[in-house]
């Protein structure tokens, strides 16, 4: 790290100090070689969503812009950058449903991640197998432990810089039903690291959860 360096650029600027560094986060002028931002919003679960397009063509997605928001009823979100075809299908359709990303699923997912055309169901394309929902039309991953149905709600664009167009778009739909392995449930509750979920860090970083800890308090 360097010591009481400074970088302008007009009125945007980094600057590193004894111990830490602060930048404009709005010019995202920083310095380094890669935006720490991702980075530091870590560990972020990732939604594996899935949706139908009016085709009938299953379209399979992770997204680490993702998280639940609300509890009874619940919501969940996920965020896409540009309209991509999760969040196209949802709105047209008004379901999805978001399986659960494991570390025995990495692979898998790191597959459907890829950029191919609409036409194609990545599902199958990962060699996953379609399971039927219970109250949604999309298909959930039969292979994950854990899925959510969810009804489509809204769609929050989100603005740009300096009040610009944005590009990323925030997609929120209530889970309408839940789908549990369960080998996870113990006790009554749901015992995390055996679902051994993973979970977004920085740049190409990934986590799983193999050990929790517990503190007092609601």
């Amino acid at each position: 790290m360097r010591d009481f360096d400074r970088i302008d650029v007009e009125t945007a600027w980094a600057e590193f100090t004894l111990g830490f560094m602060f930048y404009d986060a709005v010019s995202n002028i920083h310095g380094l070689e890669r935006d720490p931002f991702m980075a530091l919003v870590s560990p972020r679960p990732i939604g594996w969503i899935s949706t139908l397009d009016v085709n009938g063509v299953v379209n399979l997605a992770p997204y680490s812009f993702f998280n639940a928001v609300s509890t009874n009823p619940h919501f969940v979100m996920f965020s896409s950058g540009g309209r991509k075809d999760s969040q196209r299908n949802a709105e047209e359709t008004g379901e999805f449903v978001c399986s659960l990303a494991t570390y025995e699923l990495r692979e898998a997912m790191n597959r459907t991640s890829k950029q191919v055309e609409s036409h194609v169901d990545e599902m199958a394309l990962a060699g996953l197998s379609p399971a039927p929902s219970s109250m949604v039309a999309p298909p959930r991953v039969a292979e994950s432990p854990v899925a959510f149905e969810c009804k489509y709600w809204r769609t929050i664009d989100l603005p740009g810089a300096e009040g610009e167009a944005g590009t990323h778009a925030i997609v929120l739909g209530q889970v309408v039903g839940i789908h549990i392995d369960d080998e996870a449930l113990v006790a009554g509750k749901v015992d995390i690291t055996k679902l051994r979920p993973i979970a977004r860090l920085g740049y190409r970083d990934y986590a799983v959860i193999d050990e929790v800890f517990e503190l007092g308090g609601s």
